[in-house]
């Protein structure tokens, strides 16, 4: 059996167990919800409507987000006038869990969450444990054993810097020179 809901503006075609993406719902997760405005209820002998009266479809609040940024940008050429604003969309997530026919109430209820799993225990030796000793050995840290770099590289770049500081002190300092077609008059 399925159905066709409407929600947010939008037709939904549905059956029991789909996972959809809605726009909000308000609802925490886990919750159980009922969409009422059902306009087709399909199978054997499809009953159309707008809306099906005493029909619904309960669903499972799995998740509340928000989508991708959409970014719109406006510019009005010549203008000097730019407008940039960001969007995001918020959604719902639902579980389908039961198409209801004249006037039902919801049986099923939210699915249990799933239990965390045990942290598995490390095997460790309690005898190197309490000694203070590892049973790992540890590298040596690649910054105790690097070399520190040879001073020579500096030192050979210091009298480059004061040949190119020399360079532009013996250079002249531009004059302005009058621009062609004009002339000075006193």
């Amino acid at each position: 059996m399925f159905a066709v809901i409407r929600t947010g503006g939008k037709q939904y075609r549905v059956a029991e167990d789909n996972v959809l993406r809605v726009d909000k719902i308000d609802g925490k997760q886990g919750e159980i919800i009922q969409f009422g405005e059902v306009l087709v209820l399909g199978g054997d002998t499809p009953t159309i409507g707008a809306p099906i009266s005493g029909a619904s479809v309960a669903a499972e609040v799995i998740d509340q987000f928000r989508g991708a940024k959409i970014i719109s940008f406006k510019k009005r050429r010549r203008k000097n006038s730019r407008r940039k604003r960001g969007h995001r969309q918020e959604y719902t997530m639902v579980r389908i869990t039961e198409i209801l026919t004249d006037g039902a109430k919801p049986t099923k209820t939210a699915r249990p969450k799933p239990e965390p799993k045990p942290k598995v225990a490390k095997d460790q030796d309690h005898d190197a444990d309490d000694a203070g000793e590892s049973t790992t050995a540890k590298k040596p840290s690649a910054k105790k054993t690097a070399a520190k770099k040879p001073a020579a590289k500096k030192a050979a770049a210091k009298p480059a810097a004061k040949k190119a500081a020399a360079k532009t002190a013996t250079k002249k300092p531009a004059t302005k020179k009058p621009a062609a077609g004009k002339s000075k008059q006193k």
